[in-house]
């Protein structure tokens, strides 16, 4: 009977090493499958996280907070609510210096991490520039160095962009426009649309 209780003894003992082992190489796994996960896949689940507020600290040093709209091939949009207008922030990735989201978001954006529509991926941030510049939007570009240009993007290049400046509430027109600035992106730490929240 003893001989009985110590197999016992020693089955149960060899049960309870293997889930042990079991579960520390379903963590290995898990920690494997998060290092691959990039920034940008995290941010896809979390748009489309209906509700998600955040807020991003961006290189310039602003708190940018609003609900993450769009995510693009290397920026992301921001709707942010304000008393007169509705504004929309285009954010380069590059620009982000960190994200403040919730616990169930952080969460849901570990799980459910993916890299997005073929379309999103393929939409650079000179893309979207490009059709500002078709739709002749006044906007302000928020550069890395704390300054700010107000006016129309007038051309947007393979890594830069020009801006006619002048007032955001005049049009862009010849005796309105007080000069040019060609802007790197790399240099781009957030760019603020006025517009109705449609254009994104």
């Amino acid at each position: 009977m003893r001989w009985d209780r110590f197999f016992e003894d020693l089955e149960d003992q060899l049960d309870s090493e293997w889930e042990a082992e079991r579960a520390a190489l379903d963590t290995e796994a898990e920690r494997l499958r998060l290092s691959r996960i990039p920034l940008r896949e995290r941010l896809v689940a979390l748009a489309e996280t209906t509700g998600a507020r955040v807020a991003i600290d961006v290189a310039d040093g602003a708190v940018l907070a609003g609900a993450l709209a769009r995510v693009g091939a290397d920026w992301v949009a921001l709707r942010a609510e304000e008393p007169q207008t509705p504004v929309v922030w285009i954010v380069p990735l590059a620009s982000m210096v960190a994200l403040a989201v919730g616990t169930d978001e952080v969460l849901a954006t570990v799980r459910g991490a993916h890299p997005g529509g073929a379309l999103g991926q393929r939409m650079s941030l000179g893309f979207v520039l490009r059709d500002l510049v078709r739709r002749r939007v006044p906007l302000t570009v928020a550069l890395v160095s704390g300054r700010s240009l107000s006016g129309t993007v007038d051309r947007a290049g393979a890594d830069h962009l020009d801006i006619a400046l002048h007032e955001l509430g005049a049009a862009r027109r010849v005796d309105q426009v007080r000069g040019f600035r060609l802007v790197p992106f790399s240099a781009v730490a957030a760019i603020r649309l006025d517009a109705p929240a449609d254009l994104v």
